[in-house]
């Protein structure tokens, strides 16, 4: 069956890959499932950079399974990578894991009260998790399993074969540099790329391998893990493609073993080969790949030859851009790198992660707020969501929204009353955490329709809890006065009087969020002599100047401070007695 555009004019990214992956897939192989792949090397903490990995051909493999086709989203779990170094910032380790590098990342111990069994597995698990709360479904493979169980070794042996055919294609590339490794000048116009871009931006652990070549004993495509030491510092010295007798050395304690490759499943074919043998075992018709791989000389480029030794085909697929982070310096220097999917999702919900990498085309940049960007983040989710349950949103804004609420056949669960984060933000400031004094807040946002039981406002409530606690720094946290600043409030001008008795005498009349913040816009107005409705075009512009004044004056008798949460908010948060209390009343 053929793909079926609904017209390009309408079309997000996602549906048009997904147009052309089903073509492709029907031409390569009709009438079986779609395969997309990703790959992720648990050699540390899967950071969100990685994410983009497997979200890019998550949202195309799912818009294929919308159009009712059987799909199969790969994800080869490279732990049977080399342990290259001891990644910053990890709990539980020393250096004394330098010891291990060089082995397969299931043969490291994992850090120290770790529940795994190994290195791999435990940084393997949180990312585990972290998708399946995304809702992300996908077919995990092992390439320790794969590789020790014997499954690749007909394509090791056809590798081995033909080394002289791969040699001369990787070959082709070995004089050509990387332009941004050769010292060359930046283009005009390109973006500078700090260092947290680029550690985003890194994939595979695999990607920096050797290709196998550099042996006395001529080109080898395969790489034996020692049979002393563990490790991969080995160079193969000679192979019989008859019996398949294959000899090497370790350059770490001379350790020399002659093995026979029909029989061998301790060593694994170098990344360069690796990668293109898997495409062609698997069937992939689409996998994405990383600024990593954009070099000459590169895994993809080079694989895209390779591939056709193993009797298969490159898959389609785009190169994906940076993952930014904002807010990185409020983040704790110990967690070391980059945040992972599970550190967003304490403070942010599946469906807002989601949304992040459906609604930017995979070679577009963008950044993940960790800082103040997350409430305007959420305010422009809200706006898209009242615009498509009125049906005003633009069909691409649509289509991303549909995309990052749920997948074929089941939504994602979400808050059932989605109050804004920003709010939600202010209460947990202000309120500590306290679920009698937040639901007593909460409850008097709007008194027509009162919250009466805080789970209706979960997980977002707990998300922006979350936030205010991990990420907001201290100094910047709102601390409400427990006495009334007498000296402040005896050195008050009429005009400063006259403000706050006008607003400690509407509280009770306006005591709801909408009502709060009518009065205290209006205040400034009233004072200057015009109706507290008066829309900002009825205005002099010294108005919001005279405003800008007013509130600076409440921060600092709240709060001691010229600024702070949404004056409305903190105004409900702190409770009309304490008000009355502080401001003199």
């Amino acid at each position: 069956m053929a793909a079926q555009s609904t017209g390009t004019e309408t079309q997000d990214w996602v549906s048009r890959y997904a147009d052309d992956v089903i073509a492709e897939s029907e031409r390569r192989a009709p009438g079986k499932p779609v395969v997309v792949a990703s790959g992720l090397s648990p050699s540390g903490p899967i950071h969100l950079g990685n994410l983009r990995e497997v979200m890019t051909p998550h949202l195309v493999a799912d818009e294929i399974r919308r159009r009712g086709y059987e799909v199969r989203h790969l994800i080869s779990w490279d732990d049977y990578d080399r342990y290259r170094k001891v990644p910053n910032g990890v709990p539980g380790t020393d250096a004394s894991w330098a010891d291990h590098i060089g082995k397969p990342l299931t043969s490291v111990p994992a850090p120290e009260g770790s529940a795994y069994p190994n290195w791999a597995e435990h940084f393997k698990a949180a990312m585990v998790e972290a998708l399946g709360e995304m809702g992300v479904e996908f077919d995990g493979i092992s390439q320790t399993e794969q590789y020790t169980s014997g499954t690749y070794r007909e394509q090791i042996l056809h590798a081995m074969k033909h080394r002289g055919d791969i040699d001369a294609i990787l070959d082709q590339y070995r004089t050509k540099k990387d332009p941004a490794k050769a010292g060359k000048k930046p283009q005009q116009n390109q973006k500078p790329v700090d260092e947290a871009e680029l550690e985003a931006a890194e994939g595979s652990g695999a990607a920096s391998e050797d290709d196998g070549s550099g042996g006395a004993g001529g080109y080898y495509p395969y790489k034996p893990f020692c049979g002393e030491c563990g490790k991969d510092l080995t160079t193969v010295t000679s192979y019989d493609d008859e019996t398949t007798e294959l000899s090497y050395t370790c350059t770490l304690d001379n350790f020399t073993e002659t093995v026979r490759l029909s029989e061998f499943n301790r060593g694994k074919l170098v990344w360069k080969v690796d990668w293109p043998m898997r495409w062609a075992y698997e069937g992939v018709i689409f996998e994405p790949s990383g600024v990593d791989h954009s070099s000459p000389g590169s895994s993809f480029q080079v694989g895209g030859q390779i591939v056709g030794i193993f009797g298969g085909k490159q898959p389609i697929g785009p190169m994906y851009a940076f993952v930014g982070i904002s807010g990185m310096a409020k983040m704790s220097s110990s967690k070391g790198g980059v945040p992972t999917p599970g550190d967003a999702l304490q403070i942010m919900e599946p469906q807002i992660l989601r949304w992040l990498y459906a609604r930017r085309r995979p070679n577009q940049s963008f950044k993940i707020a960790f800082d103040q960007e997350i409430q305007r983040l959420y305010d422009e989710w809200d706006k898209l969501s009242a615009k498509v349950a009125d049906g005003s949103a633009l069909p691409a804004d649509a289509a991303a929204y549909s995309r990052a609420v749920g997948v074929a056949g089941r939504e994602l669960p979400r808050t059932p009353r989605p109050l804004p984060y920003r709010t939600l933000a202010s209460v947990a400031d202000v309120t500590a955490g306290d679920e009698e004094q937040t639901l007593r807040i909460l409850s008097e946002l709007d008194p027509e329709n009162p919250v009466t039981d805080l789970d209706t406002v979960r997980p977002r409530l707990d998300r922006a809890e979350a936030w205010i606690n991990k990420y907001v720094p201290a100094e910047t946290r709102t601390i409400v006065r427990t006495e009334p600043d007498t000296e402040a409030l005896a050195g008050l001008d009429d005009a400063s009087r006259e403000s706050i008795r006008l607003l400690l005498e509407g509280l009770d009349d306006h005591w709801s969020l909408d009502g709060l913040t009518h009065l205290v816009y209006g205040v400034p107005k009233v004072q200057a002599g015009f109706p507290a409705d008066a829309t900002a075009k009825e205005l002099p512009a010294e108005i919001k100047g005279a405003q800008r004044t007013f509130f600076a004056l409440l921060y600092d008798l709240l709060v001691g401070r010229d600024t702070g949460p949404r004056l409305p908010t903190l105004l409900l948060a702190v409770g009309a007695d304490r008000v009355r209390k502080l401001l003199g009343a």
